[in-house]
């Protein structure tokens, strides 16, 4: 009797650690406790009560405490990516037991780089989502690849679509194709036919995102490859923008393919580049276990692109 009420009391304790780096990371999400409060419908006070518990139990705080405003300490910055990994293997586990044939439940984390959007992500996505419908789906658009990789690092992201260029050692990625560029330019635009080379374009205004962007980044790359510099003459964060502003007469632009293809569709004129500008793709995660649905994402990748990797390599 004696060692069964031993277990049993451990058994309670590490599920209230596993709260309790919940709410711990709750915190962390909603950039303060009021906040991961009432996002976890908990009392404030309760909430301060677990967070409290949790620094005991580690001998040491998680936050610095200014006001109604928290920063993490040291100690805090390294916990929240091992809280992330304990959870995400509870959640897989949870996943593996009950919906072992049919996913008929669970989340898929995704990060894909905002200038992807367009495509391949949609095709993908929507696939997915009709196949697996009870699925809930959770979506981050980072700006740059180094974004997405500390997405994926710190678990914020199981799975991330990005380019193979600035993957780092450590992680699991799995080659996809590669996805090209195309110059659009306004309707009734006149120019003669064969792709746009970088000194014909670097006379035309331009319509691009800001610099640190991995579009920009591919932009400037491509013009400083011929010794030149773009002329940028709209600079937008907002993405979705560029190819409406092209519409309207604002400038031209390089967009992926699929964007450029909506774009000929609503009337305007497109071209191919030379030299080509491409990025290679791939999907990352980290090495480990994967959730049904991330694995079944991963699945449905290799049949979209059956010329990619049939198993990730650890970069590096």
């Amino acid at each position: 009797m004696g060692a069964e009420h031993g277990d049993a009391v451990g058994y309670r304790s590490s599920a209230l650690d596993v709260r309790r780096l919940s709410l711990f990371l709750a915190v962390v999400d909603h950039g303060g406790f009021s906040k991961a409060a009432h996002a976890v419908h908990l009392s404030q006070p309760a909430l301060s009560q677990a967070v409290a518990e949790l620094e005991a139990e580690l001998g040491g705080p998680l936050f610095h405490r200014l006001g109604r405003s928290v920063s993490l300490t040291d100690a805090g910055a390294a916990l929240v990516g091992p809280a992330r990994s304990v959870l995400r293997s509870l959640d897989a586990a949870r996943q593996v037991a009950s919906e072992l044939t049919g996913l008929a439940r669970g989340r898929l984390e995704l990060s894909a780089l905002r200038t992807l959007s367009s495509d391949p992500l949609p095709e993908l996505l929507g696939r997915f989502c009709r196949l697996y419908p009870q699925i809930d789906v959770r979506l981050a658009s980072p700006d740059h690849p180094a974004e997405l990789v500390e997405q994926i690092r710190s678990g914020e992201a199981e799975i991330g679509l990005t380019a193979v260029a600035g993957i780092p050692p450590g992680l699991v990625a799995v080659p996809i194709g590669a996805q090209s560029f195309q110059v659009v330019f306004p309707p009734g635009t006149q120019r003669g036919t064969g792709p746009v080379r970088p000194d014909e374009l670097a006379a035309v205004s331009l319509i691009a995102t800001p610099r640190g962007t991995s579009g920009r980044d591919l932009l400037d790359g491509w013009f400083a490859g011929a010794g030149l510099q773009a002329t940028v003459a709209v600079e937008t964060g907002q993405r979705e923008a560029v190819v409406p502003l092209v519409l309207a007469g604002a400038g031209a632009a390089l967009v992926p393919a699929g964007a450029a293809r909506l774009a000929a569709a609503a009337g305007a004129l497109t071209a191919t580049v030379e030299p080509p500008l491409v990025r290679h793709l791939a999907v990352v995660h980290r090495p480990g276990p994967l959730t049904p649905a991330a694995g079944a994402f991963l699945a449905l990748i290799a049949e979209a692109f059956p010329d990619g990797a049939s198993a990730g390599a650890e970069a590096g």
